[in-house]
């Protein structure tokens, strides 16, 4: 898993910084692809550090602006740069942080799950019930119906995903743990589905700025690694956050 988070941070990285460069940065794509590994290394090694690790690179970054820019571009390229380290390097280090929890396995089944029955529901009740734009102008196809419908959509889910694994484990089968009250984990369901959906209408509104329709071609028909992993690199660092403030 740390192997994969790695993989597809950096090709998320290529591709945001490919539209910041749209955007009028110009950044140092390969300086910044190097303090994402390294940022996925710190916190396989030292999960703790992780946060110690982002500050160090991120001033690494913007020094390095400072000496490589030149006038007015030192703050876009320095923006730039820091962001991309932080959307997409270091959200996507809670995906191995997850999995290495008691319940991994069950806390990424959630998260997938929440977020794509999400999509999914928002997608055909939007296209079948929708009228009134959510935010016609970041993204003209989000619709208050598909909103709700995605939020129905990850809380039906979740109840789903509960019950399958009492019956599992009424039959001594520990493969999914959803421990606590069934109340907690629909909570919780809301607030991952929020935040997958502004995720989804935040990396809308790059491509929009950049002046683009997708953020990549490497998935042909769905874009660029960054237009399927937008709703996640909100939704898992919310999840990751959730289950520390549990512990307290």
């Amino acid at each position: 898993m740390a192997v994969v988070s790695a993989l597809i941070s950096l090709w998320a990285a290529w591709e945001f910084l490919v539209l910041a460069d749209k955007c009028g940065a110009h950044t140092p794509r390969f300086s910044v692809l190097g303090a994402v590994l390294l940022l996925h290394l710190a916190s396989f090694f030292q999960p703790m550090q992780a946060g110690t690790a982002l500050t160090l690179l991120a001033l690494a970054l913007f020094l390095l602006a400072v000496f490589r820019s030149h006038g007015e571009r030192v703050l876009p390229d320095a923006a730039s740069s820091i962001f991309c380290l932080i959307y997409t390097g270091y959200t996507m280090t809670t995906f191995p942080l997850l999995l290495a929890r008691e319940n991994g396995p069950s806390l990424l089944a959630f998260l997938l799950l929440v977020v794509w029955a999400g999509d999914s529901a928002a997608l055909y009740v939007g296209r079948s019930f929708g009228h009134r734009r959510i935010a016609p102008i970041l993204s003209p196809n989000k619709t208050w119906a598909g909103t709700v419908a995605s939020m129905l959509g990850g809380v039906l889910i979740t109840a789903l995903l509960v019950a399958f694994s009492e019956f599992l484990v009424g039959h001594d089968i520990t493969l999914l743990t959803f421990p606590g009250p069934l109340w907690r984990w629909l909570i919780l369901a809301v607030v991952i589905n929020i935040g997958a959906q502004l995720g989804d209408l935040a990396e809308s509104s790059l491509k929009r700025g950049a002046g683009v329709k997708d953020s990549g071609d490497i998935l042909p028909g769905h874009g660029g690694i960054l237009d399927r992993m937008d709703a996640l690199l909100i939704a898992a660092p919310l999840l990751w956050y959730a289950q520390l403030l549990q512990q307290f």
